[in-house]
């Protein structure tokens, strides 16, 4: 079963990063306060980052990494050298 990991852009310029097995239905829970904690104090704007992953384990991995490793601008360089595959997987995932 594949599982997402995905960075939400929040409006005061902050990143949530996540996974989820439906992220567009987990984005929807965060808009409406009912995500994480921190989506609730930072609202989300967009889904600015998509992965994909075989597997819950492999995915907790890279979430992990991305929240204990990367800098900001180190997550800013992930999201623009993705840009265009993250759109993809959102194109593919609203027309399912």
């Amino acid at each position: 079963m594949k599982y997402y990991l995905y960075i939400l852009k929040t409006l005061d310029n902050t990143y949530y990063c996540g996974i989820a097995r439906d992220v567009l239905n987990r984005f929807e829970k965060h808009k409406n306060g009912l995500g994480a904690k921190y989506t609730r104090a930072h609202k989300p704007d967009y889904i600015a980052y998509v992965d994909i992953f075989e597997d819950k384990s492999s995915a907790m991995k890279e979430e992990y990494r991305i929240k204990k490793t990367l800098s900001h601008n180190e997550k800013l360089d992930l999201i623009e050298k993705n840009k265009k595959r993250t759109e993809k997987i959102l194109k593919n995932l609203k027309s399912d």
